[in-house]
């Protein structure tokens, strides 16, 4: 069976939808907002996405265990067909198969954690209000300060899943969306930070707890992506009431 390019977004929905946690940044695409910067591939009931609203591009492929040898395939036919530099978020094991045509630079061993324990998340006190368009400034200046480097989608903005904490008119904790869907029914985490002065005052679990609480009231899976070794981080996540649901890993690919 060959991989062919999918433009069906119900027939994607029923395939991605069978694992929502798994696929929730899938999932999510799937929304008229990221819908334009996707290129879809399926082959059988594997799906491979390729995200060009981020430079490089970004391909995520996923898949349970039992699986990964069918996805594995898809990206062997895919391969002749991809950019010549890009990202990946790939289910372990299946950058072997990338190994050949392209060189890999690993970005590390990621955990997809799930909200599973509102009871967790009842416990923390909420903190921060709703950000808009208006905050960009104190925004960037924040990430530049506590979170260089990071990937924002400016117009997650628009969303209105941004809450964020300030102090003497600056922003110092944000906690934001890299995927939003009530259509789906999915959201992930991302963008959350704090200022390196005000860490260890529980800002960041206020501001994630106040937003998680927003999300809750329009998608039914709230997930995000953490790196494996940021302990700090998914203690963070683990005291208002996420799990750890599987890991990924992150590559850097260049054609050979």
């Amino acid at each position: 069976m060959a991989v062919r390019a999918e433009h069906d977004r119900a027939v994607l929905a029923g395939l991605l939808g069978r694992d929502p946690v798994l696929h929730a940044y899938q999932l999510g695409d799937l929304d008229d907002f990221f819908w334009p910067y996707t290129s879809w591939f399926r082959r059988g009931e594997q799906v491979a996405l390729l995200y060009h609203g981020v430079d490089p591009p970004t391909l995520l492929a996923f898949a349970a265990p039992a699986d990964t040898t069918a996805l594995g395939a898809l990206l062997a036919d895919l391969a002749p067909v991809l950019p010549a530099r890009l990202y990946a978020h790939l289910s372990p094991g299946l950058s072997d198969v990338l190994g050949g045509p392209f060189r890999l630079e690993s970005s590390g061993r990621h955990h997809r954690m799930a909200l599973t324990d509102p009871a967790r998340l009842s416990a923390v006190r909420p903190q921060g209000v709703v950000l808009g368009a208006a905050d960009l400034p104190g925004l960037r200046r924040l990430y530049a300060r506590a979170y260089p480097g990071n990937w924002f989608d400016e117009r997650m903005l628009e969303t209105g899943q941004y809450v964020g904490v300030r102090e003497g008119g600056e922003l110092v904790a944000v906690a934001g969306v890299h995927v939003f869907s009530p259509a789906y029914r999915v959201a992930a985490l991302g963008n959350v930070t704090t200022h390196p002065r005000w860490r260890g005052r529980g800002l960041g679990a206020g501001v994630v707890a106040a937003l998680c609480a927003r999300l809750r009231e329009s998608v039914t899976h709230v997930t995000l992506n953490v790196k494996a070794d940021n302990a700090a981080a998914v203690r963070l996540y683990e005291r208002v009431g996420f799990t750890r649901f599987a890991d990924y890993d992150e590559w850097t690919l260049t054609a050979r």
